[in-house]
């Protein structure tokens, strides 16, 4: 099948273009909630791996329990994957255990994103849950964008 035949553009260039036609449902990974700048409560190496999260944080991030999650340490860059266990509410823990309290430390700022696979009119509609919380991990404000500050202006 020659690359008119299959629908594929060819061009003059002599590379072919990929992108998806528009009748191709493509799913693509969108910021579904995150907690922004937590600071961690705990880090513990002898326990099997998570990140235990107080449950009211959970709730306003729309993260579920043994959903997957980054971890993105805002106080020395390393990032990492694990699941989500629920902590206990009002406390405002963000407990690292196992193997990545060797990454993330008591006291450091980390950003707690999950992400979501969706269409390109899914995408269009959603709008992802931005917690803000202070140094005890209390939530100061829920927003339903992710906008850098010269974006907002």
């Amino acid at each position: 099948m020659t690359g008119a035949q299959s629908g594929a553009m060819i061009p003059t260039g002599g590379y072919r273009d990929v992108r998806p036609r528009p009748e191709v449902n493509v799913q693509r990974q969108f910021l579904l909630g995150k907690v922004h700048r937590a600071t961690v409560t705990r880090a513990e190496i002898d326990y099997v791996g998570s990140i235990t999260i107080d449950v009211a944080l959970m709730e306003a991030a729309g993260f579920l329990e043994n959903e997957k999650v980054d971890i993105y340490d805002v106080t020395n860059g390393a990032r990492l994957s694990t699941y989500v266990i629920p902590g206990a509410r009002g406390r405002g823990e963000v407990g690292i255990n196992g193997a990545a309290a060797h990454l993330v430390r008591k006291g450091d700022l980390v950003i707690i994103a999950a992400y979501g696979w969706m269409n390109e009119q899914e995408a269009a509609a959603h709008r992802p849950r931005v917690v803000h919380v202070d140094g005890r991990n209390q939530v100061v404000e829920l927003a339903r964008e992710e906008r850098t500050p010269v974006a907002a202006e």
